[in-house]
């Protein structure tokens, strides 16, 4: 594995390297206005959500790598403290890139991105209306991570409105992942769409204790069929099949098919294994396990 002090490294490599190992990364498209107030807006990557209660946003607009500036929203919202930070998704992502275009100040990027400005209900910055999802904030604070460029400013904002668009929600009044269908960046040109394929459930760990991975047995976790993704899965469960749970399920099939097939021990036990894997992907992982275990029954 190649390792470096990032400090040795010219700041654009050591940006690039950050951003291509450091992602998918939300999109916030920040609207401010400055204190003639004209319209500024741009999109920034460095970006996410970090607390529910207070509701805090956190962007920073970084110093440019190549000749140390800064950013308009910044300045804008050091001097009124106020900012509208909206969601990017796939609809509208192009014109977010063409709204990070470095314009002099006083251009206005709602127009030059083909946005369309609403008015906020507490706060001065325009919404974008084509954003599923807005939030009008003010500014805590704002903190400086240092003086050169790539250096970053914590922007850090408290939610005080939140708008949703009814089109993204489900039956239960809750944003639907797929309808929602948020875009990130990755590095250099690349950006990641959060939706069809790219979408996964993971489930979250027992409120009790699963038993670990640790406590799976060897034969099974040094399995050469078996991801770490599938042990993670194993080990999220509280309580291992009974003797006769496993007597059962080893009288169905597939598992006497497998057992029977004629195979040795090894061909019948990756065989087993290779079935449970398939379960595990279903997120059967009760049935995964029980015929992880069937080798038990039958000595393999």
């Amino acid at each position: 594995m190649k390792s470096f002090n990032l400090q040795d490294l010219d700041g654009k490599t050591a940006h690039a390297h950050l951003l291509g190992a450091i992602g998918p990364r939300p999109i916030a498209l920040a609207s401010t206005i400055n204190q003639n107030g004209q319209a500024n807006l741009s999109p920034f990557s460095y970006f996410n959500v970090f607390s529910s209660n207070p509701p805090i946003l956190i962007f920073s607009p970084a110093r440019r790598v190549r000749d140390n500036s800064t950013k308009h929203t910044l300045h804008n919202a050091q001097a009124l403290r106020e900012v509208v930070i909206n969601v990017v998704n796939y609809d509208m992502v192009q014109q977010t890139s063409l709204s990070s275009t470095e314009y002099a100040e006083g251009v206005d990027e709602f127009s030059k991105s083909g946005f369309t400005p609403i008015a906020s209900e507490v706060v001065k910055p325009f919404r974008v209306k084509e954003s599923p999802a807005q939030f009008e904030c003010k500014v805590n604070d704002i903190v400086a991570l240092g003086d050169n460029g790539g250096a970053g400013n914590l922007i850090i904002c408290e939610v005080v409105r939140m708008h949703l668009d009814e089109s993204v929600l489900d039956e239960k009044g809750f944003i639907s992942l797929p309808k929602i269908d948020l875009v990130a960046r990755m590095g250099g040109n690349w950006y990641c769409r959060a939706n069809n394929e790219a979408l996964f459930e993971v489930e979250k760990p027992l409120t009790t204790l699963g038993i670990g991975v640790d406590q799976i047995p060897k034969r099974i976790r040094e399995s050469v069929i078996l991801s770490g993704n599938d042990l993670g899965k194993l080990g999220n469960v509280e309580n291992l099949p009974t003797d006769e749970e496993l007597q059962e399920f080893c009288e169905t099939e597939p598992i006497k098919t497998i057992l029977n097939n004629g195979g040795d021990a090894l061909e019948n036990r990756e065989a087993l294994h290779q079935y449970a894997k398939e379960l595990l992907e279903e997120n059967e992982v009760a049935a995964a396990w029980k015929a992880l275990l069937c080798d038990k029954l039958n000595r393999i």
